[in-house]
């Protein structure tokens, strides 16, 4: 389903990405993990074509991603899903029109059609009777979960999770963890997700990916790094500081 081979970029001539290749098979979740700065982030950035690479390529299903122009990646943007740190709602907008802004843009849904797909989402993620209530009216977890709602609103094939229980208790972070599996479960999506929650990360991985300063250390299971042989996987996944402070 996505397939990134030797990716590079580079910000104000600072090296972000330096080679990066992974791929992610349809269904699966696939965790990016790594310190502040190492290109998590900027990877989900080239998958939806907002960053274009320095060097490499891009595949999305088969299609190369780099050298679609504007028109085609919006077309491709419908199959992707976003779920952003800070949940990235319309303040004034309710519930309902923060789930249906995509509907009202990319469809011709009518009016009554997009209803009932907020309806069905919000169902999804647990908020039903809340459509009405607007983004400062919620809790953290419960604007993730309309931003998630919005995600899905358009039933993509891939859904892309930047730190998707940043700023969450650990109970909501449970809730959140088992709403991305309900996701690939239910709706059969390919997910990634990058996020410094270790015992989300051990939660929903298919698949976990360790990178550090831009490349990828290790590839495994989360059995195979949990018994990671690599001392800086180790320090990571455990919490680890490497020396003396």
């Amino acid at each position: 389903m996505i397939k990134i081979k030797n990716l590079f970029k580079s910000f104000q001539g600072k090296e972000i990405l330096r080679g990066i290749n992974l791929e992610v098979n349809q269904g699966e979740v696939m965790v990016i993990m790594g310190p502040s700065g190492c290109g998590k982030s900027t990877i989900l950035r080239h998958l939806n074509g907002l960053l274009r690479p320095d060097q490499g390529e891009v595949y999305i299903n088969g299609e190369e991603v780099t050298s679609l122009n504007e028109e085609k990646l919006n077309l491709l943007r419908r199959n992707i899903g976003m779920v952003f740190q800070n949940a990235a709602l319309f303040d004034s907008l309710t519930v309902r029109d923060n789930v249906a802004f995509g509907l009202k843009y990319h469809t011709s849904l009518t009016l009554e059609e997009q209803e009932e797909v907020v309806q069905e989402k919000l169902a999804l993620v647990g908020l039903s009777g809340k459509e009405n209530l607007l983004p400062a009216e919620l809790s953290g977890g419960m604007q993730k979960r309309v931003s998630l709602a919005r995600a899905i609103a358009l039933n993509p094939q891939i859904i892309l999770y930047d730190e998707p229980t940043s700023g969450l208790d650990p109970v909501m972070s449970h809730v959140i963890d088992q709403l991305i599996l309900k996701m690939r479960r239910e709706l059969g999506v390919t997910s990634l997700v990058v996020t410094h929650d270790m015992t989300s990360a051990f939660r929903i991985a298919d698949r976990m990916a360790m990178l550090q300063q831009g490349q990828v250390l290790q590839i495994g299971t989360p059995e195979e790094i949990q018994k990671s042989t690599i001392p800086m996987v180790q320090q990571f996944i455990h919490g680890e500081i490497a020396g003396q402070l």
